[in-house]
């Protein structure tokens, strides 16, 4: 197994006794699976799923809790005090040592502190759903494995998925995370991510790449 860098080594501690299921994602998944860091990163990307969102709000006891879904507004620091999200959601979370340090500012920089940015996922009996309309699936247990660095962690084509289609405008890293992964896909990975971004997301430029 290769070295777990600290940030990555320490999210994988914190959910060690989190019963319900969990993956690291974002750009330090794609190094999980290139099994070395390729890039900065200001936070560290989980993905949990929201009907297991009353248990992570019981495990995350003492960290600092910012959600954002459609009922607040963006820049909202108003504390996560475990209400029902509304997909799509995501967390912000600081750890207990950094709510230390900087007590009275809920605004205060997500890198200040150990961070994490927790994307709140869709499960529909087994199936993991990223788009409902029209409907994208996998199952989860297809959709989660673990890395070399013997972490849980959503795989390569669940992560080009994501970074081709949750944002209106392509981001330069997520440019070059698509271009460090692509050589990595099988040929089955390869044909679900065409399939899946073309429905989604037709005329994606990734899509040519994607059939060669």
């Amino acid at each position: 197994m290769t070295p777990v860098p600290e940030p990555v080594a320490r999210v994988a501690d914190l959910m060690t006794t989190y019963r319900p299921g969990w993956s690291l994602c974002g750009g330090w998944a794609v190094d999980a699976w290139l099994g070395r860091q390729t890039r900065d990163h200001g936070d560290i990307d989980i993905a949990v799923f929201h009907d297991d969102l009353s248990a992570f709000f019981d495990h995350m006891a003492g960290w600092q809790l910012i959600a954002h879904d459609p009922q607040v507004a963006g820049n909202s620091s108003e504390p996560w005090d475990g209400r029902r999200l509304v997909l799509p959601a995501h967390i912000h979370a600081r750890s207990p040592e950094a709510r230390r340090s900087l007590p009275d500012r809920l605004d205060a920089p997500a890198q200040v502190g150990f961070s994490l940015d927790i994307q709140v996922n869709e499960r529909s009996g087994r199936d993991w759903v990223f788009s409902r309309e029209p409907r994208v699936t996998m199952s989860v247990r297809r959709g989660v494995r673990h890395s070399a660095w013997g972490v849980p962690t959503a795989v390569r084509e669940v992560l080009i998925f994501y970074k081709a289609t949750a944002y209106s405008d392509l981001r330069l890293h997520d440019e070059l995370d698509f271009l460090a992964l692509l050589p990595h896909l099988t040929e089955k990975q390869r044909s679900w991510l065409w399939e899946a971004i073309s429905v989604v997301h037709p005329g994606h430029p990734w899509l040519t790449q994607l059939s060669r």
